[in-house]
């Protein structure tokens, strides 16, 4: 009999150990939570508990899935031991204090559908290696301070649904390979410094619901249609600093746009 409960106790115990996480990905959320000032979020996690009881933490198959710590007063930086976590498929740390850039790593996260960082204090330019993300759905970095072009490789993300950049400081011109991005329904680029021609392979977005490009310094022609989805009227910024719309010629199918 003691033979039998010795064995259920191993046997309990095994399963136990096995429902943790991997070292690796625990030690990412640990410097998530060392790097984002963790003692002083409004939802603490105790690291002496099992991981799958941390706040805002979802697992599946033993893995981290999930990372959902919005309004949630994280202040610091991202650690670029976030790119450890690779079956991660939602990353939402919207609604705090995070600053500085989002780390090259970011693009190790495969898996990830949704990354949602708005209304933040985040910096420097966006990585190239977002562009590595072929599963990403949502793309949410508004209310930032992003500066530089939107990189190349972005729009190569076939599956993203929705792209806001709007509010940062974006600069340079929109690429016409956006319309690589099939999937795209919403599109705000809203306040910004990005400049050039809108390009016309945006009207190639037949999925394209919504778009905000109005506050910056675009140019050139754009079609009545494709107007029609910007909900301030393609309201641009001159170069002196005066808000004027884009007069869109009222004709059927053309693309001619004046500025008055």
């Amino acid at each position: 009999m003691k033979n039998i409960y010795t064995l259920l106790l191993v046997f309990l115990f095994s399963l136990v150990m096995k429902a943790e996480v991997s070292v690796a990905e625990k030690n990412a959320l640990i410097q998530l939570y060392n790097a984002t000032n963790g003692a002083n979020w409004t939802s603490k996690w105790d690291l002496k508990t099992p991981v799958s009881s941390w706040y805002g933490v979802k697992l599946q198959d033993d893995k981290v899935v999930a990372v959902q710590l919005q309004m949630n007063n994280l202040v610091g930086t991202l650690p670029s031991s976030i790119g450890d976590l690779k079956s991660l498929e939602v990353l939402n740390l919207s609604f705090n204090k995070l600053s500085g850039s989002i780390p090259a790593s970011i693009g190790e996260l495969s898996s990830l559908k949704t990354l949602s960082m708005f209304m933040n204090s985040l910096s420097g330019n966006l990585p190239s290696e977002i562009g590595k993300l072929s599963n990403l759905e949502t793309l949410s970095l508004y209310n930032n301070e992003i500066e530089g072009q939107i990189p190349s490789s972005l729009y190569s993300l076939k599956n993203l649904k929705v792209l806001y950049l709007n509010s940062n400081k974006l600069s340079g011109a929109l690429n016409a390979e956006i319309s690589n991005m099939v999937s795209l329904q919403q599109l705000s680029l809203f306040d910004n410094k990005m400049n050039g021609q809108v390009p016309f392979d945006i009207a190639k977005l037949n999925n394209l619901k919504e778009m905000n490009i109005s506050y910056n310094q675009f140019s050139g022609f754009v079609s009545k249609d494709l107007a029609k989805l910007d909900m301030l009227n393609m309201t641009m910024i001159n170069n002196k600093g005066v808000a004027q719309a884009l007069k869109v010629s009222t004709e059927r199918n053309t693309a001619i746009v004046s500025e008055e």
